[in-house]
């Protein structure tokens, strides 16, 4: 049976919060009512022309640089033509054969190195407007009933950051996807939330033998709405093309929708290749050419980006903490708490993440005080001062004097009465399935109704049991 190697480049689109669109004055804006941020420019009316917003431009700089990219000194927007509703002009003004970003590289920490992902481009573009289709399933065209267009979105900044097909495999295009996720936000060109649409991601998807050198067909996924789900398609692509190959058949090039319901891909149509989309130089537009005081203004506002902080968060709490705080945007918070570093991490990681507080609005030295009185304080009692630390007017003062209950005179009648109720339990501890003393430990924290030390709880109940 043959050994396979995933081969698998990424396509990101960055929507850049700029104030105004990318060719006209718009505000550019989301959630408002359905085409009420547009004009004659961005609606494509005859006799109208660009004019390019400079912000997006020396935003996009910003990126390559942190990309690792070359700037180029004399950058071309081309119209690419290709019928879509929601793009009136009938084509989209991006870039082609002279991105203003180019050759650079991504660095990817892992446990084991650093990997290297080649970034082929990052280009800047204006958005297409938004097609609402009603009546299919998931809001797809197929079975929709009619589709509707809201031209707000028409007309937004994009990057487009392209890989080299370097990734291999579906949890390391995670992994990317969410570390460039956190470089955009910090660089604080765009807010990057998938599910708003502000990044989106495609993924070209390809196997070859282990030892091969040559690239064979690829496919395209299209529009994944979540990190999950990049993976999740990418690995149900992959196991498509294996089945294939296996099976003695060869894989057709064309772009495929995954189905997160169903867990597996559909064709939408066959891929579109660079000839079919007639580039030419977008004629009302000059080439750009960024003044070198525009190249270091930009480099100069880049500070310590998130894979370097990994790297150095890594000797205080380990890799998989560093990149989890890092990755999620909760490093700083991290670093303002004072404390035992794993404590701080492993609280800001699980009990922390899993209330959705935002990290900027909580106050680094109460929440210090907090996680210090862990083990003394009943765990819901814990819990509930988490979720609560992100009101302004939080202390840990309230919650620190509700001391959990660790004396042994209280809690061995306790657990006489548990021990007492659950006969068959004590025996299958002592015959060696130890699986069953968290069932207990659970029994005793309901009888105190949460009061209870667990970790002393834990100890008593071994003492007694082997007593």
């Amino acid at each position: 049976m043959a050994s396979w190697e995933p081969v698998i480049g990424l396509e990101i689109h960055v929507q850049l919060k700029t104030r105004t669109k990318m060719f006209c004055r718009c505000e550019n804006v989301w959630g408002e009512d359905e085409n009420t941020r547009t004009c004659p420019i961005c609606l494509a009316h005859p006799g109208t022309l660009p004019v390019p917003n400079k912000t997006a431009i020396e935003w996009a700089i910003k990126l390559g640089l942190a990309l690792g990219c070359e700037i180029a000194p004399r950058a071309l927007f081309h119209r690419k033509h290709y019928f879509y509703p929601d793009l009136p002009k009938g084509y989209q003004i991006s870039q082609y054969d002279v991105p203003l970003a180019s050759e650079g590289r991504f660095v990817l920490p892992t446990a084991e190195g650093d990997r290297e992902i080649g970034i082929v481009r990052a280009h800047l573009e204006e958005d297409a407007a938004k097609t609402i289709h009603v009546g299919g399933a998931a809001g797809r065209i197929a079975g929709a009933e009619y589709s509707l267009v809201d031209f707000n979105r028409g007309g937004t900044p994009l990057v487009e950051v392209v890989s080299e097909p370097d990734v291999r495999s579906p949890d390391e295009a995670r992994r990317f996807l969410q570390l460039l996720r956190r470089t955009v936000v910090e660089l604080g060109i765009s807010d990057a939330e998938m599910e708003k649409g502000s990044l989106r991601c495609d993924a070209n998807v390809s196997l070859r033998e282990a030892g091969e050198t040559e690239f064979r067909t690829k496919t395209e996924l299209k529009n994944m709405n979540s990190f999950k789900f990049v993976a999740d398609g990418i690995a149900a692509e992959l196991e498509r093309q294996r089945k294939i190959y296996e099976s003695g058949g060869d894989i057709v090039q064309e772009t495929l929708h995954y189905d997160t319901s169903t867990g597996t891909v559909t064709p939408l149509r066959s891929k579109e290749y660079a000839d079919d989309y007639r580039y030419f130089p977008e004629p009302d537009l000059v080439p750009v050419e960024p003044p070198a005081e525009m190249i270091e203004a930009a480099q100069a506002a880049i500070g310590e980006l998130p894979a370097a902080r990994i790297r150095r968060l890594e000797t205080e709490i380990g890799f998989d903490l560093a990149e989890g705080l890092v990755s999620s945007g909760r490093d700083a918070l991290f670093e303002q708490v004072s404390g035992d570093r794993r404590a701080v991490a492993n609280v800001l990681m699980n009990q922390f993440a899993a209330t959705g507080v935002d990290p900027d609005h909580v106050n680094a030295d109460e929440l210090g005080k907090l996680i210090e009185a862990r083990e003394s304080i009943p765990r819901g009692t814990f819990d509930e001062a988490i979720a609560a630390s992100g009101n302004g007017d939080f202390s840990a003062e309230r919650y620190l004097g509700e001391a959990a209950i660790s004396d042994a005179s209280q809690l061995d009648p306790v657990i006489e009465r548990v021990l007492a109720a659950n006969e068959e339990q004590v025996a299958s501890f002592q015959a060696g399935k130890e699986g069953v003393l968290g069932f207990l430990v659970g029994q005793v924290m309901k009888e105190t109704e949460g009061k209870a030390n667990p970790k002393i709880v834990n100890e008593r109940l071994r003492e007694r049991l082997r007593a």
